[in-house]
């Protein structure tokens, strides 16, 4: 069945989002109810309504999206309806069984646009990197937290090899006095590593996306929020998921083969594992990665990956963390 065009001409058109034509072609064809779990600039939400879904729910714990997207949600109607919320609750904020759920992780562009939010080390601003502006911030953390967990946290969460030098030089600056900006920090962070060659990263780039991922306890709600996209699908539905950076599709990619997997097997060595009814079947089977069009289009796609799975009849289960390689929570609260 083909996915159908609904009669809808809205005034103004956002950024075309990361791998949406691809993402649209594993998952037609679009009926039915869909779960946007990071709504942002409302660019899959549209994409999805577009394409054939009767109706989109849109989540976003970000409450300056909702604002934003006044311009133009009304031209849809009852097709979409904006939460402020976030994706580990999708069951229970969709209520209902759904057909799909699009999640498109980290942090959007419209929020490194923003100084004012602290999450760019391109342009100066205050210290806070909260998605939900409520909680601890990142001056709270980079101004609180032990030299361990600090490096801890850049090196677990951005893979920054100098993660226990920069953590002392972070130590030594907050003792003269507390960081208030990020391009306090940026300068702090770019004395302790060489200068950058052509075409390599910005030298604050691991360690912005490591605070980021702390401050807003990014992998505890990953985890929580594929849980939850698994209880709300029905069978048949499709999950598909947009990852930037390696530790997030590693996530991904272990929770939807562990949801795929039928157990079972054993040797002589190990014990014969209760087989279990797979949860989800991969569709495709590897991630989907942008083509040369969608590079020269957008370059920030260059490291995206969209993985697709389907749910099957399977009652849903929770995953064991411990499988799916989660770095350790920071703060201990709960950030959702």
């Amino acid at each position: 069945m083909a996915a159908t065009t609904r009669d809808t001409a809205p005034v103004s058109k956002p950024h075309t989002p990361v791998l949406l034509r691809p993402l649209l072609a594993a998952v037609a064809p679009v009926a039915g109810v869909w779960v946007d779990g990071t709504f942002g600039a409302g660019g899959y939400a549209r994409g999805l309504i577009e394409a054939g879904a009767d109706r989109v729910i849109g989540i976003d714990r970000d409450p300056a999206v909702f604002d934003m997207a006044e311009a133009w949600a009304d031209d849809y109607g009852d097709r979409l309806r904006l939460v402020q919320g976030t994706f580990s609750d999708l069951d229970s904020i969709a209520g209902a069984p759904v057909d799909g759920v699009v999640l498109d992780l980290g942090v959007s562009s419209m929020q490194l646009d923003q100084p004012e939010r602290g999450f760019s080390f391109l342009r100066d601003g205050p210290l806070d990197m909260r998605m939900s502006q409520s909680g601890p911030s990142a001056a709270d953390l980079v101004n609180t937290a032990s030299g361990e967990a600090l490096a801890d946290i850049l090196y677990h969460y951005g893979e920054e090899r100098q993660a226990r030098r920069i953590a002392r030089a972070i130590l030594r600056r907050r003792e003269e006095a507390p960081f208030e900006t990020t391009g306090q920090l940026v300068e702090v962070i770019e004395r302790q590593l060489p200068r950058p060659k052509p075409g390599q990263s910005h030298p604050a780039t691991r360690s912005f996306q490591a605070i980021r991922i702390a401050v807003n306890d990014e992998f505890g709600q990953l985890a929580a929020g594929l849980e939850a996209a698994e209880r709300a699908l029905r069978p048949g539905g499709r999950l598909a998921v947009v990852t930037f950076h390696s530790l997030e599709d590693r996530v991904v990619k272990r929770y939807l083969h562990l949801a795929a997997s039928s157990g079972g097997g054993g040797s002589r060595h190990a014990p014969v594992v209760e087989a279990e009814v797979p949860r989800f079947t991969l569709t495709p089977k590897k991630a989907i990665g942008p083509d040369e069009a969608e590079l020269s289009e957008n370059p920030r796609s260059r490291s995206a990956r969209l993985r697709v799975a389907t749910r099957t009849s399977a009652p849903s289960a929770a995953v064991d963390r411990m499988k799916l390689g989660l770095p350790a929570p920071v703060f201990g609260d709960d950030r959702r």
